[in-house]
């Protein structure tokens, strides 16, 4: 099939990647000028797994990237709209990238073409989008605007991709539903086929209700420090009731990146809007912004006094297995400790070429026990694999004091105290060294 993908984001890359090496014939388009100039020479500008390879094996033959959009809509029989929506005002979408889209399609459409919205955009866009196309396109040209949602996660989002639970495609006909389906045909995966503005909803609804989650289970873990519970143990409890499951129910620095904390805010926007005002929406992103001040606060309980303390930063993207800064919790957490006016050595895996223009005053370090050495704490943000086969007696002998304050819950706290640690962690109670 003959596609093209709007948007060489996350979301865009990693669905025209795919879909090409699905067999399918690809035209990635961007407005972007230096980055498709380094696509086409094959250097990925993002961090996920398994994409360069699958660009690699595909691009020159059937993968393209180019900024001619009106050769691209004219060449292709399926158009994804994959650009950015990002938080406007009141955490209302900004849709303007998506109608900007639009007018260039219509401009440039020739013949039948189906136009995929995969950006999360507000319920009511694919009749945004038709509108559009209908005022702006050539009289007489026919056309179908579909919902695909993406339920890509960053780090795994070509397996998820390739490997998707479901497909959800909402349409006015039936019959350009199908049709997008048969694009997914390969991967022998639920279809479900909907109306448009079900589609629409159900990605909103979907991540509201894993950030729900998180939100909830960071409450029972501030309570568990209160009352002396360990959060693990009660999530393992929880989680064996099939009604409740184990996904999201990590307590920890809340979460973050591009989709949750935007998609939260854009519900509790189309809400109001429509006179529906959300009671536990709000309090979810009120809940997950309390998790980076409580860090902060466990980490001043930890060490004390601030001013001059030297603190081991180790990592800073909003989750591993990826360079992404967006909501990152070291966003407010890195500043929060420096005004408190402590010392910062920073590693990441990953992150640091995008945190350098960000986080100034700051050492970055080849490795975590480089940050640790002369450190009076080591802070973990964000739970990459690499932190699990720590050193901990070479860890012991590089800081100036053995306190671990865990974000991730990544390490067990009676074995930290075994290893002569002061660990604190979330929802963990706090376990003195032995």
């Amino acid at each position: 099939m003959k596609i093209a993908v709007v948007g060489t984001g996350y979301v865009g890359l990693v669905t025209g990647a795919c879909f090409a090496d699905l067999g399918n014939v690809v035209t990635c388009v961007d407005v972007d000028q230096e980055k498709v100039r380094q696509l086409k020479k094959g250097h990925v500008p993002i961090f996920e797994p398994g994409l360069e390879e699958i660009i690699g094996r595909n691009r020159g033959g059937r993968l393209s990237f180019t900024t001619d959009l009106a050769r691209a809509v004219q060449s292709s029989d399926f158009i994804f709209i994959a650009v950015s929506t990002p938080p406007g005002k009141d955490g209302e979408a900004d849709i303007a990238n998506v109608r900007a889209v639009a007018q260039g399609i219509a401009r440039s459409i020739n013949r039948y073409k189906i136009i995929i919205n995969k950006s999360t955009v507000p319920i009511g866009m694919g009749d945004i989008v038709t509108q559009i196309i209908i005022k702006h396109g050539p009289k007489g040209v026919s056309f179908d605007v579909v919902s695909n949602p993406e339920f890509l996660r960053e780090g795994s989002a070509v397996a998820d991709l390739l490997r998707p639970e479901r497909v959800v495609i909402g349409a006015t006909r039936r019959t350009a539903a199908q049709k997008v389906a048969e694009i997914y045909k390969p991967l022998h995966c639920p279809i479900l086929i909907t109306d448009l503005k079900s589609a629409e909803m159900i990605k909103y609804a979907s991540n509201a209700f894993l950030a729900t989650k998180i939100s909830f289970i960071n409450e029972i873990a501030n309570l568990c420090d209160k009352v002396g519970a360990d959060v693990l143990q009660v999530t393992r409890g929880m989680s064996y009731d099939s009604r409740i499951g184990s996904q999201f129910l990590n307590a920890g620095l809340g979460f973050g990146g591009s989709c949750f904390p935007k998609d939260v805010a854009a519900l509790v926007h189309i809400g109001k809007t429509n006179g529906y005002p959300f009671r536990i929406l709000p309090n979810v992103l009120s809940v997950n912004d309390h998790q980076r001040a409580l860090f902060v606060q466990k980490t001043q309980k930890a060490v004390g006094n601030l001013r001059g303390k030297t603190l081991a930063v180790w990592g800073l993207s909003f989750k591993p297995n990826t360079d992404d800064l967006r909501e990152a919790p070291a966003l407010s957490i890195v500043p929060a400790l420096k005004s408190k006016g402590a010392r910062l050595k920073i590693y990441d895996p990953a992150a640091m070429g995008k945190a350098k223009p960000l986080f100034k005053n700051v050492k970055y370090c080849k490795s975590p026990y480089e940050a640790a050495q002369g450190a009076d704490a080591v802070l973990v943000l964000t739970d990459w694999n690499e932190f699990q086969q720590i050193d901990f007696l070479k860890l012991k002998q590089a800081v100036r004091q053995p306190v671990l304050v865990d974000g991730r819950n990544m390490y067990d706290p009676q074995e930290m105290a075994e290893k002569g640690f002061a660990y604190h962690g979330m929802g963990r109670g706090e376990v003195a060294a032995f």
